[in-house]
């Protein structure tokens, strides 16, 4: 099930298990986890992307293997909230997706997530190459924190 605003998706989320945040970008999608408490998001790989099913077999095993109870997608809105054709696609990933797995999957808005992770791996004197191969993964760790962060003040 998509969930557009996250209060909705966390009334269907259980109280406990890991969450996935997602930055799908046109060439690759950045993964990140939680932990089971909901507490701290970790950038933990980059898919290269090829078509939409070994893309989703790829998400879908690491659903699997770390027993994620949802996925977050960041949502890539126009700095004036608007959406254009990154976010139109975004939500036909989620739709394709969601067929797929019974994992509530809800959106998260990523404006500045990217900036905010390039200038987190400058601040730690990261390699030009190293930023070009993380960046993706750093990125989607952001959204997903940003989300955490907002499930945790929910749950008050």
């Amino acid at each position: 099930m998509i969930f557009e605003d996250i209060s909705e998706m966390a009334a269907a989320l259980p109280a406990m298990g890991a969450l996935a945040g997602l930055d799908l970008g046109t060439k690759t999608i950045g993964v990140a986890v939680s932990d089971g408490m909901r507490q701290v998001a970790s950038p933990i790989t980059v898919i290269r992307r090829q078509k939409f099913t070994l893309d989703a077999e790829a998400l879908l095993k690491i659903a699997t293997d770390r027993g994620l109870t949802g996925l977050i997608l960041g949502l890539p809105r126009n700095m004036d909230g608007s959406e254009g054709p990154r976010a139109q696609s975004t939500r036909a990933f989620a739709r394709n997706l969601s067929r797929l797995t019974e994992l509530p999957i809800g959106y998260w808005d990523e404006r500045l997530s990217t900036v905010a992770a390039e200038r987190a791996l400058l601040e730690g004197d990261t390699s030009r190459k190293r930023r070009a191969e993380v960046i993706d993964q750093v990125a989607a760790g952001y959204i997903l924190q940003g989300a955490l962060d907002r499930l945790r003040y929910l749950a008050r």
